[in-house]
């Protein structure tokens, strides 16, 4: 996953800091942007983890500290659920001119309350999902229990939240007051996805039955059962984001690829930008690169990681062939492989007068099987044989044309 460090300004003029989490293997055909949990920040870890799944789907992810959290300026104490709206849509804005639109809006916790209210100011939006969100914004009054008291005496207290201390005001607790997220509810006119825990002890699962049953269609329900509110198990956080990935297909038209033709084994193309190349091997594609120091992309591997790909995956199967046809028990061939040009110390070439470089290849085998000695010298002897390793030691020709 490639994290790009990015930071805008919201309307009050406070910096904040956010991550732009980019697909490794593309270009993104959509970009989202993350509101995380009331008093998290952008680095928790299941936001990390939905952002690495949506990146494998090409999505590129804006995660983001509001302000007074995290790296961000400002103070967490003058902020309210209304500034945090208006973080989300300047984040959009921040997208919009320095990328592209984005059409996913993604919150978590209080974060998806948020998004709710943030997407009715967002006519370019496609798609909305909230994770373990409350239907009211005031529900998280009730971490505020110990102060209320004290804030409304002298207008704040100092409340822990998870082990860290935190200073409320009272504007924040009028804030949440005037809330009305149900008719932002009723006016949405996007895409809805509402995922929710049975098992969620903060945010009980009545608020995702109150949410969905509001909102208009196209809506959907995704049950996150077993799950904890913050999806510490990873394995929940990653489905999380499987889903929205699956899911937002049916409303956000991604630019389908043309498919590149093959008449001969291979077929290979590239554009007038970049390295970045499509490669067809019969029904199978894959794309081949340069890294980015070179100017590329680094999408995929480069032609001669190919190669050593290529002798690789010949010599594992060559090994593996003939062990079978022995009855040898061979459990599982290893191949790592290294390319690299080097002086000759060949005869030929110390004679010359310009010593010449050449392509050499560090090939090492792990087998690992009920093997004795000699059956393993044996095996790597007929590693040396294999077809493609034969081929790199022998004159190749190659035949070009220039197709009318």
């Amino acid at each position: 996953m490639r994290s790009q460090k990015v930071s805008f300004t919201n309307t009050n003029g406070y910096e904040l800091s956010a991550r732009l989490e980019l697909p490794v293997n593309q270009h993104p055909h959509t970009y989202a942007v993350f509101a995380h949990c009331f008093t998290c920040n952008k680095n928790l870890t299941a936001v990390r983890n939905i952002s690495r799944a949506l990146n494998m789907n090409g999505i590129a992810v804006l995660r983001f500290d509001f302000t007074g959290l995290g790296e961000s300026e400002g103070e967490f104490a003058d902020t309210n659920f209304t500034s945090n709206v208006d973080d989300l849509v300047a984040a959009t804005h921040f997208l919009a001119e320095n990328y592209h639109k984005p059409n996913i809006m993604i919150g978590h916790s209080l974060g998806g309350a948020a998004v709710l209210c943030a997407a009715s100011q967002l006519p370019d939006l496609k798609a909305v999902v909230t994770i373990g969100a409350p239907f009211n914004p005031q529900h998280v009054s009730h971490l505020f229990e110990e102060g209320i008291e004290e804030i409304e005496a002298t207008g704040a207290a100092s409340i822990n939240i998870g082990g860290r201390s935190f200073k409320v005001k009272k504007q924040f607790l009028d804030d949440l007051k005037r809330q009305y997220v149900e008719d932002k509810l009723k006016n949405l006119r996007k895409a809805l996805l509402v995922m929710h825990s049975p098992q969620d002890k903060t945010v009980e699962i009545e608020n995702a039955k109150r949410i969905y049953s509001t909102a208009h269609h196209p809506k959907s329900f995704v049950s996150l059962d077993g799950a904890d509110h913050l999806l510490s198990d990873k394995k929940d956080s990653l489905y999380v984001g499987d889903m929205i990935a699956c899911w937002s297909k049916r409303y956000i038209n991604q630019p389908e690829k043309e498919t590149l033709k093959v008449e001969k084994q291979v077929a290979v193309r590239l554009g007038s930008e970049g390295f970045t190349t499509d490669v067809m091997v019969r029904q199978h594609s894959l794309t081949a690169d340069e890294p980015e120091s070179v100017g590329g992309n680094d999408f995929g591997a480069t032609p001669y990681e190919l190669v050593a790909a290529g002798l690789g995956a010949c010599t594992a199967m060559t090994i593996q062939m003939y062990a079978r046809r022995k009855k040898w028990q061979v459990d599982e061939v290893t191949v790592h492989l290294e390319h690299k040009k080097d002086y000759a110390d060949d005869m030929d070439a110390v004679m010359d007068e310009k010593k010449r470089k050449i392509d050499k290849f560090e090939r090492e085998i792990i087998l690992e099987g009920d093997l004795d000695d000699a059956q393993k010298k044996r095996l790597l002897e007929i590693a040396d044989r294999c077809p493609v390793h034969r081929t790199l030691h022998e004159e190749v020709e190659v035949v070009t044309q220039l197709k009318k």
